[in-house]
């Protein structure tokens, strides 16, 4: 049985949509923000609706709620609304990109006097055979109401497929740039809005980053050119909450992810460009994640896991943290298999 902090949430009729999730950092030693809540659906809810009110992607609201049907979820349903997140591991500072969770963090520069701050956002990235890379960059450029230019390979493929691309799509509802745009130091790779909302949060751009269009421009007026970008794969994020260690598991990135039941058909009902990719028989054991993490989050603070806890949470992988371990007090040293 699940064990996480569930604060029901009254229904807000309110159908506005939500730009952010911002959480103040918290203390040293703390890791973990936000809460996992609930809400109840409307009738005329789906739970894209529902994700996309509440600053969640398409995974992130199946995951948590793998019994309730996408689309119709039903008057009266509870929803899960997973908002608990362990923080990024390496430095907080600048945009974040964790790719296998699909979910993007900024931490602006702290103002004097100020406490520091986090947003985060859902996003969608590229498909197995686009894929949005790894590294270290910078924002060089931002755009309002871009044109997009499409790489002849994308035009090569549109065309393959009967659905040719012009040269220059200007600015307007069949651009999928959006209204905002956000140029990487990376040749060719874009922050974006998109004029395909359903796919937030999925595997489905040709390499870029995808994100709401409420959301990348709340971030636009946020943000500013030179500022850090890190992307990374980290499907295990392992944090303190005070002396508990609270683990965060998600899918392998390299293993393809199924749609729930009728959903494929759906999206692309929605224009939503979905196409997800094979699985990979060379993916790295999940364990082996949890493993490295704990080597780095116990190196100056000693701790234990339980491993029953663990592998019930990996196999899961729903994105939900959980507690899986404790502090050594008065231990020098700690290991991760006892």
């Amino acid at each position: 049985m699940r064990k996480y902090p569930i604060i029901l949430a009254a229904l807000i009729a309110v159908t506005a949509p939500v730009y952010a999730e911002v959480f103040e950092l918290p203390p040293e030693g703390y890791d973990v923000v936000g809460s996992v809540s609930t809400i109840t659906a409307r009738y005329e809810d789906t739970l894209v609706d529902i994700a996309r009110r509440h600053g969640l992607g398409y995974y992130d609201i199946v995951r948590a709620n793998p019994d309730v049907n996408v689309w119709v979820p039903g008057e009266g349903t509870e929803i899960i609304l997973p908002n608990r997140f362990v923080l990024p591991p390496g430095p907080r500072k600048g945009l974040v990109l964790n790719l296998a969770e699909y979910r993007m963090y900024y931490f602006p520069e702290v103002v004097d006097g100020k406490p520091a701050y986090v947003y985060t956002y859902p996003m969608s990235i590229g498909r197995m055979d686009w894929e949005t890379p790894i590294g270290r960059t910078t924002i060089t450029a931002m755009a309002r109401n871009p044109t997009w230019y499409p790489p002849q390979s994308v035009r090569d493929e549109h065309a393959a497929e009967g659905d040719p691309l012009p040269r220059i799509v200007p600015p307007g509802p069949d651009n999928p740039l959006g209204t905002r745009a956000l140029r990487l130091g990376l040749p060719g790779y874009l922050i974006h809005g998109t004029n395909r909302p359903a796919g937030v949060g999925m595997r489905v751009s040709h390499g870029c980053v995808r994100m709401f269009p409420e959301d990348i421009e709340f971030l636009f007026d946020r943000i500013r050119v030179s500022t850090p970008v890190r992307i990374i794969n980290a499907p295990v994020k392992i944090g303190w909450d005070g002396d508990a260690l609270v683990a965060e598991v998600h899918p392998l990135l390299e293993s393809a992810q199924s749609l729930a039941e009728e959903s494929a058909e759906v999206l692309e009902q929605l224009d939503a460009d979905v196409d997800l990719p094979p699985p990979d028989p060379n993916s790295k054991d999940p364990l082996t994640y949890v493993t490295e993490q704990f080597i780095v989050v116990t190196a100056e603070k000693a701790g234990k896991l339980d491993w029953d806890l663990v592998e019930d949470l990996v196999g899961r992988s729903d994105g939900i943290p959980e507690s899986v371990g404790s502090r050594i007090k008065n231990a020098a040293t700690s290991a991760a298999f006892e």
